[in-house]
């Protein structure tokens, strides 16, 4: 109601994206992010599967 501007503009009343997120991270160097990265790929199942 204190800003009829955005009611137009915003007319589905979210003012923020859905699915979208943010975070600071610090201080945090390069290198530990890397492996936090690849510390969240799964483990490659080891079943003998091959393809031939």
């Amino acid at each position: 109601a204190e800003f009829p501007g955005l009611k137009k503009r915003y007319w589905g009343q979210h003012l923020w994206g859905r699915g979208y997120w943010v975070a600071s991270s610090g201080n945090v160097t390069d290198e530990v992010w890397k492996k936090y990265i690849e510390d969240q790929k799964p483990e490659e199942p080891d079943d003998g599967f091959k393809v031939v």
